[in-house]
């Protein structure tokens, strides 16, 4: 196994996905890490969904760069394809190359769509993913 393909992995292990998970997958195109995307497919022990998918899912992994779009459409648009405790994992290339997304940008398209940054993962040479869920709500106090 290549370092690279190693690092792939490890960084989809700590994705915390399983087999039997269903995930979807939008945003992809040539340039997205295919080693991340194969050990992803491979921890779920499925192919990963595209977003014409009509499954209930355990997480969605958007692929996003800057000029993609609307961050904030795409993410409010990929909530109702979420179990209730299913999650977002945003993947946007790191600082410095083509396409990076500014955290700020990240952050106001996360709260405007209804969601909670709660980790970051580093998804290999090119890529950071970052954790997005639905809020948890507390007990009301009384």
């Amino acid at each position: 196994m290549s370092d690279v393909a190693g690092y792939a992995v490890s960084a989809a292990a700590r994705l915390g996905l399983q087999a039997g998970n269903k995930v979807g997958e939008s945003g992809y195109d040539d340039d997205v890490d295919h080693d991340l995307r194969d050990a992803i497919a491979d921890a779920i022990d499925a192919d990963l969904l595209d977003d014409e998918s009509d499954e209930v899912l355990d997480a969605v992994v958007l692929w996003w760069r800057d000029g993609d779009g609307d961050l904030t459409d795409a993410l409010i648009n990929a909530v109702p394809l979420l179990a209730d405790d299913g999650v977002i994992w945003l993947s946007t290339p790191k600082t410095g190359l083509d396409g990076y997304v500014e955290p700020s940008e990240i952050a106001e398209a996360t709260r405007t769509a209804g969601l909670a940054q709660t980790t970051s993962v580093n998804g290999g040479p090119g890529w950071m993913l970052a954790r997005l869920a639905r809020p948890k709500t507390g007990k009301v106090r009384r």
